[in-house]
């Protein structure tokens, strides 16, 4: 019984030992939000057609298949000529809020890492889904944008274009750059 006892606590410390030292990817989380000095309505009449983020300074241009519809498939066209393709996962127009995840992105550029090529995407992320959402507060409104992802490199020992750091000072930057640019939008 003893036996039984010390094999068990042996492997039950191995598990342990071994999950302290597993360095994959963890879940990233941004969130930005804004107050912009007119009303609901007027804002989320800029946001809302999901195959319109003409308000989004990086994107030079959208295409959409199915518009506000579920499943809806939109191609962002980047101003630097990448490319991003994000499906519609949720759309209510009734609580100003939809929800979306990118299926796809174009090669931002190759690097050689631990002697292997890998290619960095043009946001250096993977499994992106995200939320807007308009809410009133008086004669003002709130934008909420949340994300969530992974980094773009998925194994051990990220290189610095696809860490941690990289993907969230990429999607906070995208964040914050469209909500300013949405309020200058809606406050004219």
């Amino acid at each position: 019984m003893k036996k039984i006892t010390l094999i068990t606590i042996a492997a039950v410390s191995f598990f342990a030992v071994g999950q302290v030292f597993a360095h994959g990817p963890v879940r990233q989380k941004a969130e930005e939000d804004i107050t912009i000095n007119a009303p609901a309505e007027k804002v989320w009449a800029i946001i809302k057609n999901y195959d319109d983020m003409s308000w989004l300074p990086s994107v030079k241009s959208t295409t959409a298949d199915k518009g506000n519809k579920k499943g809806s498939l939109r191609v962002l066209t980047l101003q630097n000529g990448g490319t991003i393709t994000e499906e519609l996962k949720k759309y209510d127009e009734q609580k100003m809020t939809y929800a979306y995840k990118i299926t796809d992105m174009s090669i931002a550029k190759t690097i050689t890492h631990s002697g292997a090529e890998e290619q960095v995407p043009v946001l250096p992320v993977d499994n992106y889904a995200a939320s807007i959402e308009v809410e009133a507060n008086g004669a003002t409104s709130v934008v909420a944008w949340k994300s969530a992802y992974y980094r773009a490199y998925m194994n051990n020992n990220p290189p610095e274009e696809m860490n941690e750091e990289a993907a969230n000072t990429a999607v906070t930057g995208v964040l914050k750059s469209g909500l300013a640019n949405l309020k200058a939008l809606a406050e004219k």
